[in-house]
């Protein structure tokens, strides 16, 4: 069995930048981290931009957002993501009031996109972690940036990224005949969806439930041998 090695460092990373993170957000003014903030959102807007646009199937993409909402209302996914943030906070004893938003916001930016599960596939199927070496200093860089603003929530993201992104690389040879290269496609842009309400929260235009809107991702495979 291959030990998954770029998601091991792809987790490290993620905790250094936090930690660093950390450090530097308790130093900055207030209005400082504020202007960080509509920082990251912008580009999160950009982000979700570039990966919607890479759909294939309209319909697809429509139907999976629209069902997968339902499951997500219908299960309350945001509900049982902050109780899980919660025990994680009593755990570390956090007073952190962003800690929940922070493990979601950077989750979603770390894992929703073709590089995460393209790269973990390269791992699993062929022994080269060199796209998730690469997606490991993004991440780092970026989670500096997030902790600084998000606070200790966005280095427990670490745990639900090992878990997603280190489950594909173990099972990289059953996943490959699922992961083909439209799915991957439809998944990325289905994503990008996603990640532009994430921009949308974050720049405060509009809250949206992000977290239950994470069936759709699940609802594409469901959908595709369908259309």
């Amino acid at each position: 069995m291959i030990f998954p090695v770029g998601t091991t460092v792809n987790a490290v990373a993620i905790v250094a930048g936090s930690s660093l993170g950390l450090f530097v957000g308790a130093r900055i003014p207030k209005r400082v981290h504020q202007t960080v903030m509509h920082g990251i959102g912008l580009a999160t807007l950009l982000i979700g931009m570039n990966m919607a646009l890479k759909v294939q199937d309209l319909l697809l993409l429509v139907l999976s957002i629209l069902t997968g909402a339902l499951v997500g209302e219908f299960l309350n996914l945001e509900k049982y993501l902050n109780a899980m943030a919660d025990v994680l906070k009593k755990y570390t004893s956090s007073a952190d009031g962003k800690f929940s938003q922070g493990l979601t916001t950077a989750f979603l930016i770390y894992c929703i996109g073709s590089l995460t599960i393209i790269g973990a596939l390269d791992e699993g199927l062929r022994n080269d972690p060199t796209l998730l070496l690469t997606k490991s200093v993004l991440d780092g860089f970026t989670s500096i940036a997030l902790a600084a603003s998000y606070g200790i929530g966005v280095m427990f993201s670490a745990l639900p990224l090992i878990i997603y992104q280190g489950t594909i690389t173990l099972l990289a040879g059953y996943f490959q005949d699922v992961f083909t290269q439209p799915v991957i496609a439809q998944l990325t842009a289905v994503g990008g969806l996603l990640v532009l309400g994430l921009g949308l929260n974050l720049l405060e235009i509009k809250s949206i439930k992000v977290t239950n809107l994470l069936p759709a991702l699940v609802m594409v495979f469901i959908l595709k041998g369908f259309l």
